[in-house]
C-alpha cells in the first residue's frame, strides 16, 4: 500500500514539474490580417517561334492594376488593361494594334497523279 502511494505522489510530482510551454522559443502562428500588397511582372519575345506576350500586376489591399499583351496570329497586338477594386469586380480595356493580315490560302492537298 505504502509502494502504491509512493507511485502516485511520484506521477503527481512529475506532472506538477513539466513545462506548460516548450522551452525552445515557442512562438504562436503568424496572423494574415494584412491586406496583400505585391508587384509583378514577366515578357517573353521569341523570334524563331512568333511568340511575344507579357504581364505586369500590382496590388495593394484590395486595389489592382494590370496589364497584359500577347500576339495574335493575325499579326495583331492585343491589350487588356484592367482594374479590380474591393467589390467592383474585373473592369477590362482591351484594345488592338495593327491590322489583321490573312495570307493567301495555299492548297494543303495535292492529289497523287494518276498513270493509265
Amino acid at each position: 500500500m505504502i509502494a502504491k502511494t509512493a507511485v502516485v505522489l511520484a506521477l503527481v510530482a512529475v506532472a506538477v514539474a513539466a513545462p506548460s510551454q516548450p522551452s525552445y522559443g515557442y512562438t504562436p502562428a503568424p496572423t494574415y490580417e494584412e491586406p496583400a500588397k505585391y508587384d509583378f511582372n514577366y515578357a517573353v519575345k521569341d523570334d524563331y517561334s512568333g511568340n511575344d506576350f507579357g504581364h505586369q500586376e500590382s496590388r495593394d489591399g484590395y486595389d489592382t492594376q494590370g496589364s497584359y499583351y500577347v500576339l495574335l496570329p493575325d499579326g495583331r497586338l492585343q491589350k487588356v488593361d484592367y482594374t479590380v477594386n474591393g467589390d467592383s469586380g474585373y473592369v477590362a480595356e482591351v484594345t488592338y494594334e495593327g491590322e489583321a493580315q490573312y495570307p493567301a490560302a495555299q492548297p494543303s492537298y495535292t492529289p497523287a497523279p494518276t498513270y493509265a
